[in-house]
């Protein structure tokens, strides 16, 4: 999954919408909160969209959007993700900022169960 991540704030938006998952998010709410240009974090949760990680808000007259995965498994890696990257941050983001051929092989090794 890490190499679906193309971004440290791709995954600092998947995050913040999965922790308040039933709030409505706008462009500029959300680059509020990233601290980014209202057209970057517009393009994240379009993003966002793309991937399966979050949807259109229902009835809602303006677009936005809210946290729903796709799938119970989606959902459950973004949130073995989340762990990590609660306990490995700097590890985390080193990996998303690694060259391509390299964050593939080292993100499978991340998600490797170990017990600690």
């Amino acid at each position: 999954m890490l190499t679906s991540i193309p971004s440290v704030p791709f995954l600092e938006a998947l995050l913040l919408l999965r922790a308040n998952p039933t709030q409505q998010w706008h462009g500029d709410s959300l680059a509020r909160r990233l601290y980014v240009r209202e057209r970057t974090a517009q393009a994240l949760l379009e993003e966002l969209l793309r991937a399966g990680m979050v949807a259109p808000c229902p009835g809602s007259e303006q677009l936005c959007y809210q946290y729903q995965p796709t799938s119970i498994q989606l959902r459950e890696r973004i949130d073995a993700l989340a762990d990590l990257y609660a306990r490995h941050l700097v590890d985390v983001t080193h990996l998303i900022h690694s060259s391509l051929d390299r964050k593939a092989q080292q993100f499978a090794d991340a998600f490797k169960l170990r017990k600690d």
